[in-house]
């Protein structure tokens, strides 16, 4: 099942995709794609209904964020064979974790704003795990039991405010616009295996980034088991698996994102993406929102 939110930003409905790709209202059956309708139960309630049924949405609509409610994004750092060798960084021992906020996220095909100061603009294919129950040390044998369904996520990243002004990773990864996420949410059961993914990236129809779940460092059931020791993962979390080789800032030389530049980007069976990048101070000056995918 493809779970969807529509809408103009912060009126999102609930929506979802039918076996022909037509998108569908879910207003009838449920009043928002929360966490709540992650759980066992309400999913079970969702596969029951006769999609075939439901309104059909006229036009081209925009997709929002999939899912309202986020509680908290987890990524994971340098998780990609190739990309820890295209950064010159040897393999982590053990999973990196930084946390991007929540007030980042924002909409599949919305606008990225390149803040005031940002010189170093990257984008960066992920898949991303969302969590379904709660969950606190679980082994790994069970974590994926805990996965309600899977997403695509572009980590956009400011290297220079991530590398060169002291801290942590977070401060380049929190900016307004730097959290697409969607289209859509696709749930467990129609991804059998996550480790069985491709991912990619265009840049103005150039392909960036192709890459295979298989050459993840530490897969999507270690991850869920690691990052459960340290921090209780909630119904409606996220949590972001790291990317492939090809970022702008591992080319020779590297080749960030500038105002104008086409982002595309998707995963195997969790559809695409697909942003403009903005200046902020070219948005404020003609009064529009810089936010453009925030929702509650």
């Amino acid at each position: 099942m493809r779970l969807v939110r529509y809408g103009r930003a912060g009126a999102e409905k609930p929506g979802v995709i039918d076996g022909e790709g037509r998108l569908r209202d879910l207003s009838r059956v449920v009043k928002d794609v929360t966490p709540a309708v992650l759980g066992a139960p309400s999913l079970r309630r969702l596969r029951s209904v006769n999609v075939a049924r439901l309104p059909l949405v006229r036009g081209r609509p925009r997709l929002g964020c999939p899912l309202a409610g986020i509680g908290k994004m987890v990524c994971i750092g340098l998780n990609y064979t190739d990309h820890a060798a295209e950064v010159g960084r040897e393999l982590p021992r053990e999973p990196m974790l930084f946390i991007k906020a929540s007030s980042a996220l924002c909409g599949p095909d919305d606008a990225i704003v390149r803040p005031p100061g940002a010189t170093k603009l990257d984008y960066e294919v992920e898949l991303a795990a969302v969590i379904g129950r709660d969950v606190r040390h679980v082994t790994e044998a069970e974590a994926l039991r805990h996965v309600a369904a899977y997403t695509v996520v572009n980590d956009v990243s400011e290297r220079a405010f991530q590398m060169e002004h002291g801290g942590t990773t977070t401060k380049g990864k929190s900016a307004d616009t730097f959290g697409p996420v969607g289209p859509w949410l696709v749930t467990a059961d129609e991804i059998p295996d996550p480790q069985g993914l491709e991912l990619w990236t265009t840049v103005n129809g150039e392909r960036r980034q192709h890459g295979h779940t298989a050459k993840m460092i530490f897969s999507v059931a270690a991850l869920v088991a690691y990052v459960s020791r340290f921090m209780s993962l909630r119904a409606g979390d996220l949590l972001s698996t790291g990317t492939p080789a090809g970022v702008a800032h591992g080319l020779r030389p590297p080749r960030y994102l500038e105002p104008g530049d086409v982002v595309e980007m998707g995963i195997t069976g969790l559809g695409t993406q697909r942003h403009r990048v903005v200046d902020a101070r070219a948005r404020r000056r003609a009064g529009s929102d810089t936010t453009p995918g925030r929702t509650s």
